[in-house]
């Protein structure tokens, strides 16, 4: 399937590791140019020019995506680079864990507000895309509870449904569409369950024994369902939440 993706310009916050590089890369293997950022810039510089090997242009940045102005200036610079800007992905988290006010604090500026500030700030290219697309990474903990220390993020990742089911249909009339994607358990280097994997072999195990297919998920699972939404093939796909969990959850959506 041509997904229409080829010199589409496309945006992803916090894609040095992880999903948000599966996705990059999983973008370019489309045809997308692709602008990215993390706060650590040596992992940026090396996804950047691994990027364009890929034979598409990149760009990137380091960025604390918190920060406002900081996060708007690259969204600025992104679409210079790429001269426009036809998707935005916003996958970058604190993964912060806990009911302390810091966790919290850290949730709502990194999970939740970067999403709307960086959407708000490409709204301008989206509109003039002709096929503008928005996906936001929530997580089936924004649905379901994993246990207290997971409420931060959870409440966080919970309110993302809402902002994107509102903001679809705000943008629908300028040709803009948004979604939502919500990863299940995803193993990989350096990834939280592959931290649990070394440090708790018995709660991973747990883990995987739960999802009836017998195992987590990998980055660019997630990344094709991502890609795909992103595309004009999915032109009449919006305000949605797709889980992409391997039937780790027990829940029927309505």
């Amino acid at each position: 399937m041509d997904l229409q993706l080829k010199a589409k310009r496309a945006l992803v916050t916090g894609a040095s590791k992880g999903i948000g590089r599966a996705i990059a890369f999983g973008l370019a293997a489309e045809g997308c140019d692709v602008a990215i950022c993390a706060r650590e810039a040596a992992g940026v510089a090396a996804t950047v020019t691994e990027l364009k090997a890929c034979g598409v242009n990149a760009y990137g940045a380091s960025v604390d995506v918190a920060e406002p102005q900081a996060l708007e200036s690259f969204v600025k610079d992104a679409a210079a680079a790429l001269g426009g800007l036809d998707i935005v992905v916003c996958n970058a988290s604190a993964f912060a864990h806990g009911a302390s006010k810091e966790a919290f604090r850290a949730a709502f500026d990194v999970d939740l507000m970067h999403t709307r500030n960086a959407c708000e700030a490409a709204l301008p290219w989206l509109e003039r895309s002709g096929a503008g697309a928005i996906v936001a990474i929530s997580s089936i903990s924004g649905s379901e509870d994993y246990g207290y220390d997971g409420v931060s993020y959870g409440t966080m990742k919970a309110a993302l449904f809402f902002y994107v089911k509102s903001l679809a249909r705000h943008v629908a009339g300028k040709g803009i569409r948004a979604n939502v994607v919500s990863p299940g358990t995803t193993l990989f280097d350096g990834g939280f369950w592959d931290r649990v994997r070394l440090n708790d072999p018995k709660s991973f195990a747990a883990n995987v024994a739960a999802n009836p297919l017998g195992r987590m998920g990998r980055p660019e699972e997630i990344a094709d369902a991502v890609v795909f939404l992103a595309s004009p093939r999915a032109s009449f796909i919006s305000g949605t939440n797709l889980v992409v969990d391997g039937t780790l959850t027990m829940r029927v959506q309505g």
